[in-house]
């Protein structure tokens, strides 16, 4: 199962909704290659509206959760992912759990070896 990883948390709600419709484009068209996606922006987004807040130190105990039990974590390269604090704990927390890690950018593209070899050294 992949978790798809991807930027949030931004003061500003319309980048906080655009992010949300992109990674559930990706959601989507990884589902329709077969693969079993979870990504916590899609499932967590809708929740934000019910009082739950957009930060990393609420989400983290369930992200860590759902990544434990993920196969992979792959990153969508949306703007802004190389900010984020969540995508930066999100790698680090599947690197502690042995997890491999690819990226991925947002249209659809294969994974982006240079961007691996940036971040991973």
């Amino acid at each position: 199962m992949i978790y798809l990883a991807s930027p949030y948390s931004h003061p500003d709600a319309t980048v906080r909704e655009q992010r949300f419709h992109a990674v559930c484009r990706m959601a989507a068209t990884l589902m329709q290659r077969g693969q079993v996606v979870f990504a916590p922006i899609v499932h967590g987004h809708p929740l934000v509206g019910h009082g739950l807040p957009t930060d990393w130190p609420f989400w983290e105990r369930f992200d860590r959760e759902h990544l434990r039990r993920c196969d992979e974590l792959v990153v969508l390269t949306l703007e802004g992912w190389r900010e984020s604090v969540g995508v930066a704990a999100e790698i680090r927390i599947a690197a502690e759990l042995g997890k491999p890690v690819r990226y991925i950018d947002p249209s659809g593209a294969a994974t982006l070896a240079h961007v691996a070899k940036e971040v991973n050294g």
